[in-house]
């Protein structure tokens, strides 16, 4: 199926679910990160929300890159485009390139990144997915911090959050 419009963003991520013991529709993700930049961070650039919005779809869904500039316009692709991990590499190696990555992005895709890094932190802080220790969801703290260390000067009011988040768990931004 074809993105034709934003009303279709739902049915890409229809069949997938968040790894919490609720097993929550994948869909509050991307919707939450959207939230994040609009109430939190004070964003008001439509193409930095839209792409928030579809942060996900290339990497987990059928949707490709020219797909969404068909669709959303060629800023917008470009921000997913530039979050998007590589699903052909393993995942350490992704997690690599993101640490890497993260300081030469473009400030929009560098706000979805803090956005999408906050959710996925206070999700984690809420409950432990399936399948996680404990010893795991702070691997993934410590990873995150070095991920954020890139994106510093994005958006101060983000960064205090995320900040915060890392102070609670011992962990150094």
């Amino acid at each position: 199926m074809q993105i034709r419009g934003p009303h279709q963003l739902k049915r890409k991520h229809k069949n997938q679910r968040r790894k919490d013991p609720e097993a929550t529709p994948y869909i509050n993700h991307p919707i939450g990160v959207g939230r994040i930049l609009s109430y939190e961070g004070g964003i008001t650039d439509i193409e930095v929300l839209q792409a928030a919005l579809l942060h996900d779809t290339v990497e987990d869904t059928d949707t490709s890159i020219a797909e969404l500039e068909a669709v959303f316009g060629q800023t917008v692709a470009r921000i997913v485009q530039e979050v998007t991990d590589d699903k052909t590499l393993p995942k350490q190696e992704r997690k690599r390139q993101q640490v890497e990555h993260a300081p030469h992005c473009s400030h929009q895709a560098k706000l979805v990144k803090l956005a999408d890094k906050l959710y996925n932190l206070r999700d984690l802080n809420r409950c432990t997915p399936t399948g996680w220790t404990e010893e795991r969801v702070q691997e993934y703290f410590v990873w995150a911090a070095q991920v954020v260390r890139g994106l510093r000067g994005t958006n101060q009011t983000l960064e205090i959050k995320l900040q915060q988040l890392f102070k609670q768990r011992g962990v150094e931004m």
